[in-house]
C-alpha cells in the first residue's frame, strides 16, 4: 500500500480548497488521498429531555416524537456526511487523484489519533464550517488538531493557486532544523523556489545557521537563497509573504527564542490567521 495523506473534508468554504491543495501535494509526493469527514456526537445525539413537567401521556408521546426526530436527524446526518464525501472525491479525481472516503463518527480528534498513524501528511481547512463568516477566527477544530496532531500539518488557504514560491521560517531550532530536512528529503518541493528567512538582528551565528540550511537545500538540489528580515517573527514574515508574493509558508512545529512564540499559545494561531497563503508545520 503507497503512503497516503488524510484531508479533512467538511461543509465549508474551505473543503475545495483541502481538496485541491490534496490533490496537489499527492501528484508531486506520489500519495494516496483519504478524506476524512467526522460526524460529531451532536450530529444526530439526543437533544436531551425537552418534555418538562407534564402529564404522563403527554410526556409519553412526547418523548416518542423526540426520538423519531434524533432517528430522523441521525439519519440526514449521515447522509450529508456522504454527500459531502462525495462531493470532495468528485474534486480530487477532477485534479487528477483517485481517493477513498471514510466517514465516522464520534469525536474528530479520536477519529484523527485512530487514523493519523497510517498517513505521511494532514490536510486541513483554516476555518471550518461554523467559522466561514466569524473573520478574525479560526476554526475551533483547527487549534485541536495542531494541538493534538503527531504529523506534519498542512493548513490550506481559502482558495487554491499553484505553488512556485516557499518561504521557509529558520530560527536555528530543533524544530526548523526539522522542518529544513523535512523540505530536503520531500519530492513536494522539488524544483520550487524557497527562501529561508529568519526574523531579528544579523549576526556570524545567524549567517552560518542560514549557511548550514542552504547546504542542506543545495545539496537535494533545491533552488533556495536566504535572507535576515528586522522585526519580530510574525511581522517580517508577513510581510515577505505579502511583499514578494510568496504562495507557501513552511515552519517548524516548535522553536525557542522569539521563533517560539509562533509554535506555542495563541501567537501560532495568530500567524496562521493572518497569513492568506497555505501553511506547513512540519513536526
Amino acid at each position: 500500500m503507497r503512503n497516503k495523506l488524510i484531508a479533512l473534508v467538511d461543509g465549508s468554504a474551505y473543503s475545495r480548497s483541502v481538496c485541491d491543495h490534496a490533490a496537489w501535494i499527492a501528484r508531486r509526493s506520489d500519495l494516496s488521498v483519504e478524506l476524512l469527514h467526522v460526524l460529531g456526537r451532536r450530529e444526530g445525539g439526543s437533544a436531551g429531555d425537552l418534555s418538562g413537567a407534564i402529564s404522563l401521556g403527554a410526556r409519553s408521546a412526547l418523548l416518542e416524537q423526540l426520538s423519531d426526530l434524533d432517528e430522523q436527524r441521525a439519519k440526514l446526518a449521515v447522509q450529508r456526511g456522504r454527500a459531502i464525501l462525495e462531493d470532495a472525491r468528485a474534486i480530487v479525481e477532477e485534479d487528477g487523484v483517485s481517493a477513498i472516503e471514510q466517514l465516522r463518527h464520534g469525536d474528530l480528534i479520536e477519529a484523527l489519533s485512530q487514523k493519523e498513524g497510517e498517513a505521511e501528511l494532514i490536510v486541513v481547512g483554516k476555518r471550518g464550517e461554523g467559522s466561514d463568516f466569524a473573520q478574525g477566527h479560526l476554526g475551533s477544530n483547527l487549534e485541536r488538531v495542531m494541538r493534538a496532531s503527531r504529523k506534519p500539518l498542512f493548513v490550506a488557504s481559502r482558495a487554491f493557486r499553484e505553488i512556485g514560491k516557499v518561504l521557509l521560517a529558520y530560527d536555528g531550532s530543533p524544530g526548523a532544523m526539522r522542518a529544513v530536512d523535512y523540505v530536503a528529503r520531500n519530492p513536494l518541493y522539488a524544483g520550487l523556489h524557497i527562501k529561508i528567512v529568519t526574523a531579528g538582528t544579523e549576526s556570524a551565528q545567524v549567517k552560518k545557521g542560514l549557511a548550514d540550511a542552504k547546504a542542506m537545500l543545495d545539496g537535494a538540489g533545491l533552488n533556495a537563497e536566504t535572507a535576515i528580515c528586522p522585526g519580530q517573527p510574525e511581522e517580517a514574515l508577513a510581510r515577505l509573504v505579502e511583499g514578494d508574493g510568496i504562495d507557501h509558508l513552511v515552519m517548524g512545529a516548535s522553536g525557542h527564542s522569539r521563533l517560539r512564540t509562533l509554535f506555542v499559545g495563541s501567537t501560532s494561531l495568530e500567524m496562521i490567521r493572518t497569513c492568506k497563503v497555505p501553511i506547513l508545520l512540519a513536526r
